[in-house]
């Protein structure tokens, strides 16, 4: 790692919102921040959310990673030349912001990969505009994952220095029950603890968390903490880890917070979800583990609705790029653990 982190900061979407909350960001943080920011974007987006914003803020493109030096009230943009000085509608689905925005992960990707910046922080994509540029990606995570060679990623949430992570993700509910049983939970467990060593935690201890009401009442409403979960625990327990489970998921994510495990497994996408975003919705960080970079991000989408009117809150953005800065110390182990 540098001295001082860089951080590509794609800015998402064009014609959403994460060209404004990227630059509300870094004009916010300044030169005096804890990494230099970046943003891979075409400058006449950045110029267009300046505009809006009505912020002091000049934006000053290149084409190099070897940097200029920084100036206060300057925001450098990697141009990735897709754009020009198009002018796109704000928060419609165009296939050319879809086709800006994956240039902008394959610029930064590539940058992260050959160790010219420390990590990326990615803003928010629209799918739709992305599949209609051609992708054939579900979303952020299955497009880093082919650009870096990584086999399998997962989500670790952040939410004030706590981490949760996720045995299942974009599936269905009932599709979600369907997948866990001893085997899957093995693995995620082992998963989970691994990426919270990577991440600083020498001896880290884990809860996992039960799926039904008050964790089955012993198979009276459910099963699946008898048949899978508590199997699971004991066998990685048995190899000296610090996990415990099933916990009720009404006590765990409250157990979490409080400073009684560094991270938690929960069972599907919302069980983590809520909990995380109702207790600090801007401060809750995505990170995306198993690529062999950093990679932080919002998590939310580009609010199509509120694009171009210079009334997105920021938080989340300005979290993901303050995590990635912190988080940038660790570039070296996550290349070491998730590298080919």
């Amino acid at each position: 790692m540098t001295e001082r982190p860089i951080l590509a900061i794609t800015a998402g979407d064009p014609v959403g919102i994460g060209p404004e909350i990227t630059v509300r960001t870094l004009a916010e943080v300044g030169a005096t921040a804890p990494a230099r920011g970046v943003v891979v974007a075409d400058p006449a987006v950045l110029r267009r959310a300046v505009g809006v914003l009505g912020l002091d803020t000049e934006v000053r493109a290149t084409t190099s990673w070897d940097l200029p030096p920084e100036q206060e009230g300057v925001i450098d943009c990697f141009d990735i030349g897709e754009l020009g000085d198009t002018r796109l509608e704000w928060g419609r689905v165009d296939a050319r912001a879809g086709a800006a925005a994956v240039r902008a992960i394959e610029v930064a990707t590539r940058a992260a990969m050959e160790r010219r910046v420390d990590g990326i922080v990615t803003g928010p994509i629209n799918k739709e505009a992305v599949w209609a540029a051609g992708s054939r990606h579900l979303g952020h995570t299955e497009m880093l994952g082919e650009l870096t060679g990584a086999i399998r990623q997962n989500t670790m949430f952040v939410v004030r220095g706590r981490k949760i992570f996720f045995a299942t993700r974009h599936v269905s509910l009932r599709g979600a029950l369907d997948l866990i049983d001893e085997e899957q939970q093995v693995g995620a467990i082992t998963e989970a603890l691994t990426a919270l060593r990577v991440f600083g935690h020498d001896e880290p201890t884990l809860a996992v968390a039960a799926i039904n009401p008050h964790g089955g009442e012993n198979g009276a409403f459910g099963d699946e903490e008898i048949r899978h979960l508590a199997p699971a625990v004991e066998r990685v327990r048995s190899s000296g880890a610090d996990v415990v489970g099933p916990v009720p998921a009404d006590s765990v994510f409250h157990r979490l917070l409080t400073g009684h495990y560094d991270g938690v497994l929960s069972q599907y996408h919302d069980q983590g979800h809520i909990a995380a975003k109702t207790f600090d919705f801007d401060g809750t960080v995505s990170v995306t583990v198993g690529l062999p970079i950093l990679r932080t991000s919002v998590d939310h989408g580009t609010a199509f609705d509120i694009a171009g009117g210079g009334v997105a809150e920021h938080g989340t953005m300005r979290s993901a790029f303050l995590h990635g800065a912190d988080f940038a110390r660790f570039a070296d182990r996550v290349r070491a653990e998730y590298g080919s």
